[in-house]
């Protein structure tokens, strides 16, 4: 019996993915501190029987007594701005230390890696769209630097355990996703928006909202996980995940008051620092070697996105 490992299984994408692979009758070994994942989530994840869980950090030391594992999705970390730079230590200590541990279980194990990377470690980038021969320009001691220099340096442990001690790894590098699971206060700029429309509050844009986002719908970038997955083993990434239908922050703002009907008012405030003017990935390898594509288009995907997050509310 093949048993597929899922760190931060009750995160927004874990939730997504878990569900996904246990209707598909995988086996799941979900892993997850919830720190930052939900506990209702994990309470949708329990009511299968190809589910398991166990309440652990990776960043400390983890035994996992299956011999059975055939692939490890790590994708702990927490990932929005409000919660890393709220528990900047403990996310590098995930970033660094949980992805050391994950990749020896790997090791141990003989099973496949794939490692949940983002597009933050390119930065405020410099060129546009990014592609993955693009190194980037991260402010390696600003206060974003503890994910994004932490997604970085995991993704050279992870390429150190595929050239030492040939660990079968893949790495994607995840642009801004959104869909249902998301929580509420994840303090990330379609939930925000959506609950401050939901709730007629001010909805708050930083900076003039000129800069531009592309994202994708949670549908759309499990297919591209998936994908990469089941690929051969000598394709290991990283290779770039998201959209590239790219949209103002203020005309997302826009998109969201009519599609709730709401009577909530713009407000500018001042952007956040090192926060990325433009953000949009080249998917030229991806469409290639994953046969990806975004099959979602955004006016859908966030009205889909509003329903859930009327339901949570």
């Amino acid at each position: 019996m093949k048993v597929t490992v899922i760190t931060g299984c009750a995160g927004f994408i874990g939730t997504n993915l878990s569900l996904k692979l246990l209707k598909k009758g995988e086996n799941i070994l979900g892993i997850d501190n919830l720190s930052s994942g939900s506990e209702r989530n994990l309470k949708i994840l329990r009511k299968y029987k190809n589910f398991e869980f166990l309440k652990k950090d990776v960043s400390k030391k983890i035994k996992i007594e299956y011999k059975n594992i055939d692939k490890i999705f790590h994708l702990a970390s927490m990932a929005s701005p409000k919660f890393y730079q709220r528990y900047p230590l403990e996310t590098l200590k995930t970033n660094f230390t949980g992805t050391l541990n994950m990749l020896e279980v790997a090791k141990k194990t003989k099973s496949k890696f794939i490692f949940s990377s983002t597009s933050e470690i390119y930065g405020d980038p410099l060129v546009h769209p990014q592609s993955e021969n693009y190194w980037g320009n991260v402010n390696p001691i600003g206060i974003r630097s503890c994910y994004d220099e932490g997604k970085r340096v995991a993704e050279t442990l992870t390429f150190e355990y595929f050239r030492n001690f040939k660990v079968k790894v893949k790495v994607c590098r995840i642009f801004n996703t959104y869909g249902k699971f998301m929580s509420k206060d994840d303090g990330r700029v379609v939930s925000n928006f959506i609950v401050q429309a939901l709730k007629n509050e001010d909805i708050t844009v930083y900076g003039d909202g000129n800069q531009t986002r592309s994202f994708c719908h949670i549908d759309d970038l499990l297919n591209g996980l998936i994908s990469l997955s089941d690929s051969k083993d000598d394709f290991t990434g990283p290779v770039n995940l998201g959209s590239e239908e790219e949209i103002k922050i203020i005309d997302l703002a826009k998109m969201v008051i009519k599609l709730t009907g709401s009577q909530s008012k713009i407000v500018f405030k001042d952007l956040p620092k090192d926060d990325p003017v433009k953000r949009k990935p080249d998917l030229s390898l991806a469409k290639k070697v994953l046969k990806y594509k975004n099959s979602v288009p955004i006016e859908m995907g966030i009205l889909e996105t509003i329903e859930y997050f009327r339901g949570a509310l």
